[in-house]
């Protein structure tokens, strides 16, 4: 009997591997929708910057001397009214006020959607590893699976990248093939765990993020906060590009 038509549970080998391969595309589904609300998350961590900044600005310094000209020349009612009430505008203070507000809880929203779909994607992650470990036991369980491993060593990243290239120059498209070795969808589960990895170190750095978020931390802090999200330190580009280049 030829092993790739071999039944198990009801299913062959092939439509086993068929369905990792459908599997890795929500998978990566779902990577598009956790970057997509990081970057919305990025841009409320801007707004509560921006928000927060505008309430604490410093008063206008009343010992300039070319300042106390500027207001001696236009001393109206309205000028007095302003700098008595600390030379801010009523209604950008209450504005400010709700815009900051507005992006905690934004913030806050954004963490709770991050963290579903980050469960989702682990979930994803655990059907593939099931269906590798039952069209074949010797494959390597979820368990050994590092999801904790260091993607900062280039050891590490040298070796996933040599491994895409062998499927590459060995295999035509293994989304797509049904005609494919085991060892391409062991490199599937292999590459979906590097990226839940990076997506779970990524998401907790802004869970911190959230977390710390207050009305008394200094502008220096603030400012690199919003930098690290933006940047996302822990997501290997190489790494996405060669799992997007899975799908077609």
């Amino acid at each position: 009997m030829n092993f790739r038509m071999e039944s198990i549970g009801g299913k062959s080998i092939s439509d086993l591997e068929e369905e990792i391969c459908h599997k890795f595309r929500d998978f990566m589904t779902g990577i598009t929708k956790i970057d997509e609300l990081g970057i919305a998350g990025s841009r409320l961590l801007s707004g509560f910057q921006q928000a927060l900044e505008f309430i604490r600005r410093p008063p206008i310094d009343m010992n300039s001397k070319l300042l106390n000209k500027i207001i001696a020349a236009n001393e109206t009612k309205r000028v007095k009214a302003y700098i008595n009430s600390g030379c801010m505008k009523s209604n950008e203070s209450i504005q400010s006020v709700i815009n900051l507000n507005s992006c905690t809880h934004g913030l806050r929203t954004h963490i709770g959607k991050a963290k579903e779909i980050l469960n989702e994607l682990e979930g994803l992650l655990g059907d593939v590893a099931i269906a590798i470990q039952t069209t074949n036991g010797n494959l390597l369980p979820l368990s050994e699976l590092d999801l904790d491993v260091e993607l900062n060593k280039q050891t590490t990243y040298k070796d996933l990248e040599e491994k895409d290239a062998l499927s590459h120059s060995q295999s035509p498209d293994i989304t797509t093939t049904k005609n494919k070795k085991s060892t391409d969808v062991t490199h599937l589960a292999m590459v979906m765990a590097f990226i839940y990895s990076m997506v779970k170190q990524d998401y907790l750095m802004q869970e911190k993020i959230v977390s710390a978020l207050d009305l008394k931390m200094s502008s220096e802090e603030l400012e690199s906060y919003s930098q690290m999200w933006s940047l996302r330190p822990f997501i290997n580009d190489e790494i996405m590009q060669q799992a997007w280049e899975h799908i077609h």
